[in-house]
C-alpha cells in the first residue's frame, strides 16, 4: 500500500516511511495549545532496528505510507543463521536471518503458523504467536514438602529458552507460554 497520510488520520497499528525506512506508529497523541496550531505527537518503532522514537508534527503535515506487507507462514526449520518459512498455499520459500526475528526464534517450533513482515522483498519482521505449548526439557525437581503457594522455578524448554514456572511442573511436561511476557499459563499434559 503505497500512498500518504494526513497526520489527523494517524492512528496505534500504521506503518509509516520516515528517513527511508518503516515505522510502526505505537502511540499518537492530539494537542490543542490554547494559542497556535494543533499538534500530533508520535512514538514509532523502526520496524528494521526495533528502536524508538518520538516526533512530533503539525495538523497539515502528511507521512508517506510504508510498502510493507504482512504474510502468514510457517516455521520449517532453521540452521541458525537464518529461519526458514513457508507459504502454504503457494508452497513459496522464505529466508529471514536471525537479527529479523526480535527473539520470536525463543518462541518458534517446526510447524507454528506466524505472521512475518516484508518491506519490498525483505523480510524485516516475524511476530511470534501469542500462545505457544511446548515440552519442558530440564527443570529442578520440586524441593519435598515446599507446599507454599506460587512457589516458582527455573525451566528451559524445547527452544531452548528458560522460563518461570510453577513448583508442580515436571521435565517431559507440556507447558502453554503468553510469547508476549514469557509467562506460563498453565500445563496441557503431564509426563
Amino acid at each position: 500500500m503505497t500512498g500518504a497520510y494526513n497526520v489527523g488520520d494517524l492512528k496505534k497499528g500504521l506503518k509509516v516511511l520516515l528517513d527511508n525506512e518503516p515505522y510502526l506508529i505505537i502511540e499518537t497523541d492530539f494537542m490543542k495549545p490554547g494559542k497556535g496550531q494543533a499538534v500530533y505527537r508520535t512514538k514509532l518503532r523502526n520496524l528494521i532496528r526495533g528502536n524508538v522514537i518520538e516526533r512530533t508534527y503539525r495538523s497539515g503535515d502528511k507521512l508517506d505510507a510504508a510498502d510493507v506487507t504482512e504474510m502468514t507462514l510457517e516455521y520449517m526449520y532453521n540452521d541458525s543463521k537464518n529461519w526458514f518459512f513457508m507459504n502454504m498455499q503457494t508452497f513459496e520459500q522464505f529466508t529471514v536471518p536471525k537479527d529479523g526475528l526480535n527473539d520470536a526464534n525463543y518462541w518458534l517450533k517446526e510447524g507454528a503458523v506466524t505472521q512475518v513482515t516484508f518491506w519490498g522483498e525483505r523480510a524485516i519482521t516475524v511476530e511470534a504467536p501469542k500462545h505457544v505449548e511446548l515440552e519442558v526439557t530440564y527443570c529442578e525437581p520440586a524441593a519435598r514438602g515446599n507446599t507454599a503457594t506460587n512457589v516458582q522455578k527455573a525451566a528451559r524448554l524445547e527452544t531452548g529458552v528458560e522460563i518461570q514456572v510453577p513448583a508442580f511442573i515436571n521435565t517431559g511436561d507440556i507447558v502453554k507460554v503468553d510469547t508476549r511476557t514469557s509467562e506460563y499459563i498453565e500445563r496441557i499434559s503431564k509426563s
